[in-house]
């Protein structure tokens, strides 16, 4: 019985391909195709212009600023990429789509076998070929940039950590930030002092139960500084409840004593 996992394919259909295959090229990424667990590619969007120009965008219709990227070139990009792929999803990188977060690449990594990335760039892309061939869109955050590149290797790193064998271990990333739904503990690593500054004592204790509650407490602490709108949305454990209560109980001590 053969119990190969099936490489995770990633197709981006850009402008500027070779922004994406230095992305491919280098680090975690590179290391994973050439094991085979990611297959990489991209598609030259301007190779399907029929004009001696290479023509791949236009003026709006009803006017307005800007160019709109032409149907027929972008289309038939995809076109190729799904036949090369045919079970694979074409993603739209857009201000408009669903906000990218932890959740969405575990279920990528989970529930994908291979995606198409459309990199839009000018103005837009033509409504009738989202609607034609455009399986999700996703944004990766409330802001416009001039193209779809950057954020459509956002995700594919996001998604590529999270595929079994790209870091080796589950471990290397179950710690992360938001895994949880909290931001992930402090962390420290040699010397043991550093212009002044100590590692904390107990990371150096080898007691691995009082590491993991020191783990729980930083953790819980940066969430509840830099991300409260994390524990209104999900809600604290008991043991955080715990050092919540204790905080509190010692912040009004330090207050009103």
């Amino acid at each position: 019985m053969d119990n190969k996992i099936s490489a995770m394919e990633f197709t981006a259909i850009t402008l500027f391909p070779e922004l994406v295959q230095a992305f491919f090229n280098h680090g975690m990424i590179s290391r994973a195709i050439q094991q085979g667990i990611i297959l990489g590619q991209t598609i030259q969007i301007r190779n399907f212009a029929t004009d001696r120009h290479h023509t791949v965008d236009d003026r709006p219709y009803g006017g307005g600023s800007g160019m709109i990227m032409k149907p027929e070139p972008l289309a038939e990009a995809i076109l190729l990429a799904k036949n090369r792929s045919p079970n694979a999803s074409v993603v739209l990188m857009t201000p408009q789509g669903e906000p990218f977060q932890q959740q969405m690449a575990l279920d990528l990594a989970r529930n994908e076998t291979a995606m198409i990335f459309v990199c839009g760039r000018y103005e837009g892309i033509d409504e009738r070929t989202i609607t034609r061939f455009v399986d999700k869109k996703i944004s990766v955050g409330d802001y416009v940039m001039t193209g779809g590149e950057l954020a459509c290797m956002v995700v594919m790193d996001a998604v590529s950590r999270l595929i079994p064998g790209v870091l080796g271990s589950s471990a290397s990333y179950e710690s992360d930030s938001f895994m949880d739904h909290r931001l992930e503990h402090a962390q420290y690593t040699r010397p043991e002092e550093f212009m002044g500054d100590r590692v904390p004592g107990v990371l150096l204790s080898g007691d691995h139960g009082r590491i993991k509650k020191w783990r729980t407490r930083s953790s819980l602490a940066r969430t509840f500084m830099n991300r409260p709108d994390l524990l209104a949305a999900h809600r604290p454990d008991p043991e955080e409840t715990a050092l919540l209560r204790q905080w509190h109980k010692n912040l009004e001590a330090l207050l009103h004593g």
